[in-house]
């Protein structure tokens, strides 16, 4: 099996059973419904442990665009396969996307508020405030990336990873995952929500694309520093890439920053001017 295959059969498992808990936790009429957001962390770190199980030993298993970046960017990974990795995931998590519709097909219909229905294709944020949500996603996927980084330097069990950075997943979902759901993952986030768009999913509303941003460049920047954090940190080998990334980091959460105050600025200036036009 190739890299590309590997990824994408192992990124669509991913999604079948992470979309999956959080269709049943979350569609009308589901045995699962209300089940709450502990099953759906636990549901979300199988998902990963599974699908790394099923592909690990053909693609090495990152099921995660961020992971395959952050690789590449210490050296652990090599470029030239960068591309075939992204578009295995990519399709991967659409068709996992897919298979979960049709799966809940009845439920669809029966479930009556759309955003329901689109959080379980792809994250959003509990309080919207576009700085706070991307640093969110930076901060989870840096933790991410440094575990996974950690958990394979230690002389484990033959086979145990996977189930190891399964827990990873847990703990992050529980402690981080609150604020946006905790994509941590492009893939994860970007191919469920353009399924969302393109499916005849009943009674569904827009798939929130003004957000979809945070949950692909969050991860990105988180896990491409979480690597070189390790590698300057942990392994005592730092780069100036080290240091331009994190003045870049540094940049982008400023800029998010000021467009925020910029457009809370602009909202509170319109909420003047109407109230002395009444």
């Amino acid at each position: 099996m190739s890299g590309f295959l590997g990824e994408l059969i192992g990124t669509m498992i991913l999604i079948i059973l992470g979309d999956g808990v959080c269709a049943g936790v979350n569609l009308t009429k589901s045995y699962a419904k209300q089940s709450g957001w502990i099953v759906i962390t636990f549901g979300w770190g199988l998902a990963v442990a599974i699908g790394a199980y099923a592909v690990g030993q053909f693609s090495g298993a990152h099921l995660n665009p961020a992971l395959t970046l952050a690789l590449a960017a210490i050296g652990e990974f090599p470029w030239q396969q960068v591309l075939p990795y992204l578009a295995g995931q990519m399709i991967g998590a659409f068709l996992g996307a897919c298979i979960v519709y049709l799966h809940y097909l009845p439920h669809w219909r029966a479930t009556q508020d759309p955003a329901v229905k689109l959080g379980i294709f792809c994250t959003g944020p509990a309080i919207r405030q576009n700085w706070a949500n991307l640093l969110s996603e930076i901060i989870g996927t840096f933790i991410l990336v440094i575990a996974i980084l950690a958990i394979g330097a230690n002389d484990l069990a033959k086979g145990l990873n996977p189930l190891i950075v399964g827990f990873l997943i847990i703990a992050i979902g529980m402690s981080l995952g609150g604020t946006t759901g905790y994509a941590i993952n492009p893939a994860r986030d970007l191919g469920p929500r353009i399924a969302h768009a393109l499916l005849p999913i009943a009674g569904k509303g827009g798939s929130n694309w003004r957000y979809a941003w945070i949950p692909i460049l969050g991860p990105i920047l988180g896990g491409v520093f979480g690597a070189l954090s390790y590698q300057t940190f942990f392994l005592g080998h730092a780069t100036i890439y080290f240091w331009v990334f994190s003045a870049l980091l540094l940049a982008v959460i400023l800029a998010a920053f000021i467009s925020d105050e910029h457009l809370k600025s602009i909202s509170t200036q319109q909420t003047i001017a109407q109230s002395l036009e009444k």
